[in-house]
């Protein structure tokens, strides 16, 4: 039984390990559609393909090769973002790129174009990647980059693993002094204000998220916590952390249970969000090691079970910066019905890059984490209403129940991904649920 990381809809798949690239050939073997898959921290039916096969890539993980001089590295495609944070940071290098998790693999980070805090910036994974290879359908290994077989490198950034199986990539990584940020704290009284502050403000950072109070009304909509930051030259460590500019993983506390349904509700999360706000008073300067500021959940292992058997969606809406009324439609809607988000943040996009099915947008996103209650699905819909309405999408790897001409109408290079893709996989043996769902491939009568 899989499912995404929200635990929505699980379905049987047969699942399949190879351990090397040489083993991906009988992996496919036979009759049926597959779909690869790496850790699993993709949100919804991405990764799932019912009935069918999914190739669990996690055992191809081995790093291959890397240049000190130009800081990239090549690995297979089932090494995870921790393991590069492991091996590569205590020798002065980092992720150009990070999602909100460093447990996902590489080849999950292109196949969904992942970004994070600094996209405002640089923009998304797929912009580091300097090549990489595909296996696809046909079982045909190709050697892609933005001069090498460019359409289907763009097609796979962001592509949702419907182009093939990537084997290993070459990614360059960025240089840095220490494994610490230096980060400023801002309270914002409410949207007006954090959107303001983040659209003056953010360029002097290399990263920035605010986290925002969903439950929040009136005057008030909005009211965030501003936290952006730049990573630490060795000389702004204070002399107690001089010792150890590159710190390691902390120790993990786990979740042993599921949640019952009642714990998160909107009087639990409301108190959360007082005593979050209430903490977090404005200062600056303060230094945090890289753990605590890119992966706070990551410190709770199996930290989606706070959500109940029922499980979650995490929401991901993108709007331009042009609309930002979407921004507030929502966050009333939200405010209204009392579906009050745990962990919700926002954040300012930059520019995007020529992937077919990457998500980001100039403007900025919204992420909210929804317990999968009574209505759920119709009040998504809901809220895909009032992105199209404002020019909006949303994300692939959050998606768990979009319907196939919303998702269309938010993507309109989608026409030319499927050209790409049908041409690389004729007799449609990729599939997921997500890409049946979406009409992403081609559904057999």
């Amino acid at each position: 039984m899989l499912s995404g990381w929200g635990r929505m809809s699980p379905a049987e798949c047969e699942v399949v390990r190879p351990a090397a690239p040489s083993h991906l050939s009988d992996a496919t073997a036979g009759t049926g559609t597959w779909i690869a898959r790496g850790l699993g921290r993709s949100y919804g039916d991405q990764a799932v393909n019912a009935g069918n096969r999914v190739l669990d890539l996690t055992q191809m993980n081995c790093m291959l090769g890397f240049d000190a001089g130009t800081g990239v590295v090549e690995c297979e495609a089932g090494v995870s973002l921790e393991a590069l944070i492991d091996t590569f940071l205590p020798r002065g290098y980092f992720l150009p790129v990070t999602p909100g998790t460093k447990y996902a693999t590489v080849g999950g980070a292109i196949a969904n174009d992942v970004h994070g805090k600094n996209h405002h910036a640089v923009g998304s994974f797929g912009n580091f990647v300097e090549s990489f290879r595909l296996m696809t359908a046909e079982g045909n290994l190709l050697d892609c980059a933005p001069d090498q077989n460019s359409e289907v490198f763009w097609a796979t950034v962001g592509g949702s693993g419907l182009t093939g199986a990537i084997v290993s990539a070459r990614v360059r990584l960025q240089p840095v002094e220490t494994g610490y940020v230096t980060v400023d704290y801002e309270r914002c009284k409410n949207l007006d204000d954090v959107l303001a502050r983040a659209h003056d403000g953010d360029d002097r950072y290399q990263y920035s998220v605010a986290w925002i109070d969903c439950l929040a009304k009136g005057g008030s909509l909005g009211r965030s916590v501003l936290m952006r930051g730049n990573h630490t030259p060795l000389s702004g460590l204070p002399t107690a952390l001089s010792g150890n500019p590159y710190p390691g993983t902390a120790r993990r506390m786990a979740i042993p249970f599921d949640f019952p349904g009642f714990v998160l509700n909107a009087a639990s999360i409301k108190a959360f969000n007082e005593v979050f706000y209430l903490r977090h008073h404005t200062r600056q300067g303060v230094v945090t090691d890289w753990n605590t500021y890119f992966y706070p959940l990551d410190q709770i292992k199996k930290w989606n079970r706070m959500y109940g058997k029922r499980g979650f969606a995490q929401y991901q809406a993108t709007f331009p910066e042009e609309s930002v009324n979407g921004i507030v439609r929502l966050l009333e809607r939200l405010s209204a019905t009392r579906r009050a988000s745990f962990l919700a943040v926002i954040k300012r996009m930059g520019s995007p890059n020529a992937g077919l099915l990457s998500h980001p947008i100039e403007g900025y996103t919204l992420n909210l984490d929804l317990p999968n209650r009574s209505g759920l699905v119709d009040f998504l819909h809901e809220l895909d209403r009032i992105l199209l309405d404002h020019g909006g999408r949303l994300y692939l790897a959050k998606d768990v129940c979009a319907k196939a001409e919303t998702f269309a109408e938010m993507y309109p290079r989608l026409g030319e991904f499927r050209a790409v893709r049908n041409r690389l996989d004729p007799n449609n043996r990729l599939a997921s649920n997500q890409a049946r769902r979406l009409k992403l491939v081609e559904v057999p009568a």
